[in-house]
């Protein structure tokens, strides 16, 4: 039998802890996501939590079903943070690539948190409300439900993979980051073309091109060969 769910209200500690803060959901997901940046995930523990609460390890599972369902609250705190200020204009291709933006940026202002939370499915309010606002795009532009939820997968995939995956760049220590970065001038700017012929013909465009993020051009031609898939459609 599921567990009944108690409400916030009921679990909170109404105590103040010894740094004199009453505990809450938002209060320990806001200071996991400060441990995270600060430590890394390997920094972030019920313990380690704990301690930079106040609190007994112990009281955080009055709030989640243990680290497991902190991550899952992780995430549900970045895909709330995109949805933040987010309202749809009755255009389904601009308001699709705005939020696809909105969820890429509030993954990496928190890099740590996404490479923890990208691949994670939460089922709670606010992801579900980013997926009704999709499907709701793509519907009301007239996709059939069959291509809605095509592309409806293919875009949030791509939003989170671009998110786990620039996120893991950021979240390397900087000696490592700028190494890897560097690679695009010292290494393959340099080829010799007789060997490698491709490469030195595009060698400073590459060099120009690979440490900037390429999701907005891979969003760009995701949502282009929708609205192509939706005129082929329409012209039936």
């Amino acid at each position: 039998m599921a567990k009944p769910v108690v409400p916030e209200e009921a679990r909170r500690r109404r105590r103040p802890t010894r740094r004199g803060v009453v505990l809450s959901e938002r209060l320990i997901v806001d200071t996991a996501l400060r441990m995270l940046r600060e430590h890394g995930t390997a920094g972030l523990s019920a313990r380690r939590l704990g301690a930079a609460l106040g609190a007994d390890p112990s009281t955080l599972y009055r709030y989640f079903d243990g680290m497991d369902g902190l991550t899952l609250a992780i995430g549900e705190e970045l895909i709330g943070r995109a949805l933040d200020g987010w309202t749809a204009t009755g255009e389904w291709r601009p308001g699709l690539r705005d939020l696809g933006l909105r969820i890429h940026g509030a993954y990496l202002a928190h890099p740590q948190a996404a490479v923890l939370t990208a691949s994670r499915v939460t089922g709670r309010p606010r992801e579900i409300a980013a997926d009704e606002a999709i499907l709701g795009l793509l519907r009301t532009a007239g996709f059939p439900d069959p291509e809605a939820v095509l592309i409806y997968h293919a875009f949030i995939d791509q939003s989170l993979a671009f998110a786990a995956l620039d996120a893991g760049a950021l979240a390397l220590t900087e000696a490592s980051r700028l190494s890897d970065e560097q690679q695009w001038e010292s290494t393959y700017a340099r080829l010799p073309a007789d060997a490698y012929p491709h490469i030195a013909a595009t060698g400073r465009l590459l060099a120009a091109r690979m440490n900037h993020s390429a999701y907005p051009v891979a969003l760009d031609m995701l949502l282009a060969s929708a609205e192509a898939r939706l005129q082929a459609l329409r012209a039936r």
